[in-house]
């Protein structure tokens, strides 16, 4: 299952939102050539990683920053701007441009000092948003609990995009941080578990006094969980493409009136409060 997008669409152009994704991206490109050596890649990746032991010793503090614009592969680094790309734009939205941005980064350094309370004596170097991510994140679960997500489904011949609610979304992925993260051995490399897990509590503690501030308890009553402003609304049209039923010849589909394969966006839809 993989999140595509929302159903909250933002009410002024995400500008830290779209830096950020430009900035990981731009340092990725900048250490692509570093894969063809991995000896060169982990001397990096060891000067400029977050190394919890170095850490704990009071040195290498500023690689809590750059750590967070490290990725270890292709994989790594798409999928955590995917998630900043559907959540970062609306947790912008609320905070204000500058706030948000600090918002980040205090996210993505409480992350890994999580990750270093976790396993004080690595010496195995952290890289990768994913701490940061993970408190917008937690904000966003915080703010719009019943906002409708949109999930991918590829099951062999089952192909689906369904909405499901953000607390049931967000809810899974916390819940598997914090499995996996008490089931991973902690002395060997992999997937900083603890960091997604913190970061994400990290990020709603921070979110608070803003939900507070828009009224705590009362705000979700009045919007019932769900953006305070229109959501978006998204149709699928029929395909042209023409199916194959088994031990028979192609059987084209209906005519439709409107465009193939196309995702079209209609206007939103108010919501009654």
């Amino acid at each position: 299952m993989i999140p595509i997008r929302d159903h909250n669409p933002a009410t002024r152009t995400p500008y830290v939102t779209y830096g950020l994704i430009a900035a990981n991206v731009a340092a990725f490109l900048a250490t692509l050539p570093l894969f063809a050596d991995p000896g060169a890649l982990q001397s990096f990746f060891l000067v400029w990683g977050a190394v919890p032991a170095r850490i704990g010793a009071g040195q290498g503090l500023e690689t809590l920053i750059t750590a967070m614009f490290l990725h270890g592969g292709w994989m790594h680094l798409l999928g955590n701007m995917l998630y900043l790309h559907i959540f970062g734009d609306n947790l912008e939205d609320r905070l204000g441009h500058v706030p948000f941005a600090g918002f980040y980064l205090l996210s993505g350094i409480g992350a890994g000092l999580i990750q270093v309370a976790a396993d004080p004596g690595s010496t195995v170097p952290i890289v990768g948003a994913s701490g940061a991510i993970a408190g917008v994140m937690g904000g966003y679960l915080l703010m719009f609990p019943l906002a409708r997500i949109d999930i991918f489904i590829f099951l062999i011949v089952i192909i689906r995009v369904i909405p499901v609610p953000a607390w049931i979304t967000l809810g899974l992925w916390l819940g598997l941080q914090v499995f996996n993260g008490l089931g991973a051995p902690t002395d060997m490399g992999g997937v900083a578990y603890w960091a997604h897990a913190g970061g994400f509590v990290l990020g709603a503690v921070l979110m608070l006094p803003v939900w507070l501030r828009s009224g705590g308890p009362r705000f979700w009553r009045r919007t019932h969980g769900h953006p305070d402003h229109p959501e978006a609304r998204y149709r699928l049209t029929r395909s042209r493409v023409p199916r194959v039923p088994r031990g028979g010849r192609p059987k084209p589909t209906p005519k439709a009136t409107s465009k193939p394969t196309s995702v079209t966006r209609v206007p939103p839809v108010t919501r009654r409060r």
